[in-house]
């Protein structure tokens, strides 16, 4: 049957035709998808785990329990699933795992734009790399084949383009294999001796599979009718085939580690240049020139951001055809904060007070932006917790009196219990607020242990996040409605004068829910508005100032009242 299919859902769909029965995954732009549609089909388990690491040790156990098993991530996930990635490497698997990750060239939703390749030759696992919906679909599959060939896991990587841009797929019959009996090994506990009779069987794995790049099917050549012959892979092999047609060779590579090397070698001996075209870091490039081969590569091509087909002409001194120039620039469209959202309130209180706020990972690090302007930095999920400990075991008083970190429900439960942990444990009076609004809200409204309900919407465990901060030490914690303005702000300077450690809870459902019924829309009182701005404070959407009065627009406000607080005059109030 043939379906148009975003790359993830493709991917979910291989995952499926492969008989996969367990994947267990955290959240993460581009990659959430994945998980979403492998959970349509009843026949696999999937969830929502506390983080990425938690997810991959979970589909391994699952791999040596029998059953093929996946998980899926971004870019930025994979470092922390990276300690478990590399010992399983050493372990191995019994059924077939694949871990599919997907990078973000351009930073389109993410903080950095770093290269997953490197992983793969790091932990000496191979990795396959496909370009479109159909090759997302078939490499899932072929990904679980060289698992159990090669008893190793398999990453499978995509990008931004493949896992959010349609093709039409080819789907087929779900065959499931037979669950494989599990049998005691000793030599699966790594320890040291274990570890290095692992370590030179890795070292054969990867010296097998270099072969089996030369002449597997995953890589092919396209031969052309120029002279110029170009090495490339995933999206860039779209953009190549469209700039290039049939005027250059191209090797395209769907094994992306580890390279082969007779391959490369025999193709650029058939053609007089070889441009190597590949986003981020020089991985091919840099190969190729181990084998001795002269290439161009990033001296053409820039090593940050994403390509596209124009990049890709302009780059190799070809005129863009005038139908396919993008000359209007299109305004500026910074992103914000949903009208109602719950952390509006809090950061407009944070930066009245003016405290240094350590932010984090999810839809309130927008709270950095104009006019709220009250975030200071972030680095990880997690990272506020800790990273405001040390900052306060730096500054001393003076900044435990003025500094706070913030942090999602959703993040707090992946990284942030073992960064509070430590302020309780090592004493800093560090304030931390726990934003929760109930759902996971940057990557698209996913459950996690906070919500009461599991990946399906079915009834689940619920973390008690009040109970938790006391079992870990902090005899004070406070909730707050970050609605109520003045109730928000009369807390926080009250925790933060507190000479020990304190938690606060902004606790108020993410108004995107779905399901929330929503109060009726403000309206403004012409009469009673001066015009003085106050209300544009908060940087509400729905809130503009038109011929020097303020104006509401009823289709995006929510009935929050946060703005009535900001007037003096009672200018805004309910609709009748």
């Amino acid at each position: 049957m043939r379906e148009l299919m975003l790359g993830n859902k493709a991917v979910a769909r291989g995952l499926y035709e492969a008989g996969c029965k367990v994947i267990s995954s955290y959240p993460g732009t581009p990659s959430t998808e994945i998980t979403e549609e492998a959970a349509v089909y009843e026949e696999i388990y999937c969830e929502w785990a506390p983080n990425e690491k938690v997810a991959l040790e979970v589909a391994h156990g699952s791999s040596l329990g029998g059953v093929r098993s996946a998980c899926a991530m971004k870019h930025v996930g994979l470092n922390v699933a990276a300690d478990p990635l590399f010992t399983i490497s050493y372990q191995g698997v019994s059924a077939g795992l694949v871990i599919c990750v997907a990078d973000d060239p351009g930073m389109h939703s993410s903080q950095n734009e770093q290269d997953s390749r490197h992983y793969a030759k790091a932990a000496k696992i191979p990795m396959l790399e496909p370009s479109d919906s159909a090759e997302c679909l078939l490499f899932a599959k072929k990904a679980f084949e060289m698992s159990e060939q090669f008893h190793t896991p398999v990453l499978l990587r995509l990008c931004t383009r493949i896992s959010h841009s349609q093709g039409v797929v080819d789907t087929g019959e779900r065959l499931v294999p037979e669950q494989i009996p599990y049998e005691k090994d000793p030599a699966r506990v790594m320890m040291t001796g274990n570890s290095r009779a692992a370590h030179v069987r890795v070292e054969e794995r990867t010296r097998q599979l270099v072969a089996l790049a030369e002449n597997c099917d995953l890589n092919r050549v396209e031969r052309g009718e120029g002279k110029l012959g170009i090495i490339t892979s995933s999206a860039c092999y779209q953009y190549v085939k469209e700039v290039f047609g049939e005027s250059a060779s191209v090797l395209k590579l769907g094994m992306v580690y580890p390279l082969p090397e007779k391959m490369i070698r025999e193709f650029a001996d058939s053609v007089e240049q070889v441009v190597v075209i590949e986003e981020l870091d020089p991985v091919i490039e840099e190969h190729c020139k181990q084998l001795g081969i002269q290439v161009a590569g990033k001296d053409l091509f820039p090593i940050c951001g994403e390509f596209s087909q124009n990049l890709v002409r302009s780059c190799l001194g070809r005129q863009v055809p005038a139908g396919r120039q993008v000359e209007d620039r299109i305004p500026g469209r910074p992103p914000v904060m949903c009208a109602g959202c719950p952390h509006r309130g809090i950061f407009y209180v944070l930066q009245k007070q003016k405290c240094m706020v350590y932010g984090d990972i999810g839809c309130y690090t927008l709270g950095a932006l104009p006019p709220l302007d009250a975030m200071d930095l972030n680095v990880c999920m997690g990272a506020s917790c800790s990273g405001l400990h040390g900052f306060n075991k730096a500054m001393g008083e003076q900044g435990e009196r003025n500094s706070v970190g913030v942090i999602g429900d959703s993040t707090f439960i992946h990284s942030g219990i073992t960064g509070i942990t430590d302020i309780a444990y090592n004493g800093s009076n560090s304030t931390v607020i726990i934003l929760d609004n109930s759902i996971t809200g940057m990557t698209g409204h996913q459950q996690n242990p906070t919500t009461g309900k599991n990946l399906r919407g079915e009834p689940a465990c619920k973390v008690d996040l009040e109970a938790l901060c006391h079992a870990l030490g902090f005899h004070r914690v406070r909730v707050v409605d970050p609605y109520d303005l003045a109730e928000t702000e009369r807390v926080l300077a009250e925790e933060l004068a507190a000479r020990e450690p304190s938690i606060i809870i902004s606790r108020r459902p993410c108004v995107m829910i779905k399901g929330t019924v929503h109060e009726k829309s403000l309206k403004v009182d012409q009469e009673k508005c001066k015009g003085c701005r106050a209300c544009m404070k908060i940087g509400c959407p729905a809130i503009s100032v038109q011929d020097g009065k303020a104006r509401i627009d009823t289709t995006l406000c929510v009935g929050c009242k946060v703005c009535t607080q900001m007037c003096r005059f009672g200018a805004l109030e309910m609709q009748q």
